[in-house]
């Protein structure tokens, strides 16, 4: 009777265990369907600030919300890991008195996606144009292009100051020009980001043809000098936007000056790039005047975008995940003028470009098997539109 009763308990005791691990399971791991769409701008016109979206991922559905957070040039957005805060950066050249821009902390309400302003510190730098955070979500790394160097920010944990941006925890100032004595006469900064495993951060510089590799700091947000320095791009490339492969092997530059995407291998015990290859990003023939923009690999790893303005298309190029060679799909109008950066959905199968010269954002459906873009019809008017980024909403 005991060893009865004691089987069946500990049968009890299994399914109770099984069951609950797959509630958990179901409940943390199930895809999110719910998200905000933010929209960074560029304010010298019509635009305000930030405009928001509500976007559904089982039906696609886009529903704008207006705008979000009024606040000058917020050319380039990230969110931190919490999707509780966003931050922009505020590309002018004098903040304040100082030759710098800005950086802005805001708070995100879930349910309306309006954006409360928590602080904005100096950039440390004219002109920010890019903002990332390093894999922890304590730093955030800033790109300031006229100033030519990068800095890092702590973002405040405490309950008090939550999100907001602190005083900077290093800053380098870039020196050294190239050979185009109109846009690389000196550093222009454009890119920053930490490495997939956070050991280590990347800054593209259009102005000197570089990718520059720092040790990065996780616990204090210090950038100190790899070993080597730096990759270098051919002369008048102009490195503009990075992306890694998923499987942290290659890396891919996009060249704002020659609209070419170059090929590296990455070496992850020591932070260093070693070039392979470069390929045009623009159509054989294509003779006008043309600056590439916005390059990503596509999660799934067998794809790689990257935008044209002046050429007005995406190019897309399929990826051997062995050699990391690119090899052309095709060329896809965007349906607007000057396409800046653009975003894959959280779903991998939507792609939404922002046309800034036509105020418009257009979605285009991704071909899983091929990677050739398809318009779905929907098309969003914003204003300069110039960065999109996706926020879970829980």
């Amino acid at each position: 009777m005991k060893s009865s009763l004691g089987q069946c308990l500990q049968f009890f005791l299994l399914a109770l265990s099984l069951t609950t691990a797959s509630t958990s399971t179901g409940t943390n791991d199930s895809p999110r369907n719910k998200y905000l769409l933010y929209v960074g701008t560029y304010t010298e016109k019509d635009s305000k600030g930030i405009y928001a979206f509500r976007f559904d991922a089982a039906t696609n559905e886009l529903t704008p919300l207006g705008l979000a957070a009024e606040t000058t040039n917020p050319s380039f957005l990230a969110i931190d890991p919490t999707r509780q805060y966003l931050y922009a950066v505020n590309e002018v050249s004098n903040y304040k008195g100082a030759s710098s821009g800005a950086v802005s902390a805001f708070d995100i309400s879930h349910q309306n996606g309006k954006l409360s302003l928590l602080n904005q510190v100096p950039s440390r730098g004219a002109d920010p144009c890019y903002i990332a955070f390093d894999k922890t979500g304590k730093f955030a790394l800033v790109a300031n292009y006229t100033g030519g160097n990068v800095a890092v920010f702590p973002v405040r944990k405490d309950t008090q100051d939550a999100g907001h941006i602190a005083e900077s925890s290093a800053f380098v100032q870039h020196a050294g020009s190239s050979i185009d004595k109109e846009r690389q006469q000196g550093p222009h900064a454009h890119w920053i980001e930490t490495t997939p495993d956070n050991r280590f951060a990347i800054a593209a510089d259009l102005g000197l043809d570089r990718l520059l590799v720092y040790r990065f700091d996780a616990k204090t947000g210090v950038l100190t000098p790899n070993d080597p320095p730096y990759a270098s791009l051919d002369p008048g490339a102009g490195p503009r936007h990075l992306a890694f492969h998923p499987s942290e092997k290659f890396v891919y530059a996009l060249n704002e000056l020659q609209s070419t995407i170059t090929t590296f291998t990455y070496d992850r015990s020591r932070g260093t790039l070693q070039k392979l290859s470069s390929i045009s990003a623009l159509p054989k023939t294509f003779s006008g005047s043309n600056t590439a923009a916005e390059i990503k690999v596509h999660p799934g790893g067998k794809f790689l975008f990257a935008s044209n303005r002046g050429n007005d298309s995406l190019a897309v190029f399929s990826i051997n995940t062995q050699s990391g060679d690119l090899t052309l799909v095709d060329f896809f109008p965007t349906q607007g003028k000057t396409p800046r950066n653009f975003e894959i959905d959280p779903t991998g199968k939507l792609l939404l470009v922002a046309n800034q010269d036509s105020n418009n954002i257009v979605v285009f459906r991704i071909d899983p098997g091929s990677g050739r873009l398809t318009p779905t019809g929907q098309t969003l008017s914003v204003p300069a539109p110039v960065c999109l980024k996706f926020v879970a909403i829980e």
